[in-house]
């Protein structure tokens, strides 16, 4: 019989005895895109590893967001948008189709149907940071030198994004940019930008391209599974933009009254990622934001002490605040930090 040791536990316990649920599978809900698939497939390896004796499978749903191909997101209707790439895959858990759905946490609204819970996390968080595209090698549009910031980019320079909050920091840091909508998963949008002569850069999230296998070479090429497109990366440092609340992290969403799942996301969690995720949402739901509201939040813990430093650009001025808490308040500060902002 396979056993696991959940972190805190004192001794192993038999799963058999824990789950109580015979020889189903376990079903793991997500989207179809590629990066979801690498995600879903990165929990289900860990899953399959660490309790070797229970099956587990993946079902590929379709959601709102995916079918709105063309549609803005940053013009959605604030209600529908709150479960744009969520919605459907929480149906299933509701109705029992699925056991487990995995989120870029990024995606996932604050307040949940009720009867289901954020059981955890998956591993430790990715980058967080954003990352700067753009042509180094092109015959169409222009080009750029590798390792170019925004600061060197030419006066009305055209960036693509999808992000408000990515938006307002481009506008904050250059008021001249033509900053435009860009829609499509990541390859789309790294294809789009090497044809597209009209487009000067795009900007996209570190950890969307990592785990896809992108990575920038040390001259600053871009390099992956795409043949060369020609393109060029700088990562955003945090300074300059702050990410959305839960980039990098993989969510994992359950019935809230379902045991099994609890332990088996205990076993796939990482404690610091999810206390830091739980104090960024807790300040987003403070403010009463969902995934399109401008604003940026990173919490980091260094040697016991969690700080958490967000800016919101709901209003028409950047409004910006910082705290500091033990990290057992995470929650407790983010809820602080999020009413000042509010």
């Amino acid at each position: 019989m396979a056993k696991i040791r959940f972190p805190g536990d004192d001794v192993s316990i038999p799963f058999a005895v824990m789950s109580g649920a015979g020889t189903k599978s376990v079903i793991i809900a997500t989207r179809g895109s590629e990066l979801a698939l690498a995600q879903a497939n990165f929990v289900l390896a860990e899953c399959q590893r660490l309790v070797p004796d229970l099956a587990f499978e993946l079902r590929i749903i379709k959601t709102t967001g995916d079918r709105m191909r063309s549609a803005s997101l940053a013009r959605i209707d604030a209600t529908l948008s709150r479960g744009l790439f969520t919605k459907e895959l929480e149906e299933a858990l509701l109705a029992g189709e699925a056991d487990l759905a995995v989120h870029s946490l990024k995606d996932l609204p604050t307040e949940l149907p009720a009867g289901l819970a954020l059981a955890g996390v998956a591993g430790a968080r990715e980058d967080v940071r954003d990352v700067l595209i753009y042509r180094c090698e092109s015959k169409v549009g222009r080009v750029f030198d590798r390792g170019c910031k925004l600061k060197d980019f030419p006066p009305r320079a055209t960036i693509a994004t999808s992000s408000t909050r990515r938006k307002a920091q481009l506008l904050a840091a250059r008021g001249d940019f033509n900053v435009v909508e860009i829609r499509g998963n990541v390859p789309t949008r790294l294809r789009k930008l090497a044809g597209q002569p009209q487009l000067d850069a795009i900007v996209l999230a570190a950890a969307g391209l990592h785990r896809l296998k992108f990575a920038v070479d040390g001259d600053g090429g871009l390099r992956g599974q795409e043949k060369d497109l020609g393109l060029a990366a700088t990562y955003l440092e945090l300074d300059q933009m702050l990410p959305c609340v839960g980039q990098g992290v993989l969510g994992l969403e359950a019935r809230a009254n379902d045991e099994r799942m609890a332990r088996i996301c205990t076993a796939l969690g990482h404690g610091e990622t999810l206390a830091c995720a739980l104090a960024e949402r807790a300040l987003l739901r403070a403010m009463g934001g969902g995934c399109q509201t401008p604003v940026g939040a990173f919490a980091s813990i260094e040697n016991g002490v969690m700080r958490l430093r967000a800016v919101s650009f709901v209003t028409s001025e950047p409004r910006r605040e910082s705290g500091t808490a033990p990290i057992n308040e995470a929650v407790a500060l983010g809820e602080r930090i999020g009413r000042l902002l509010r």
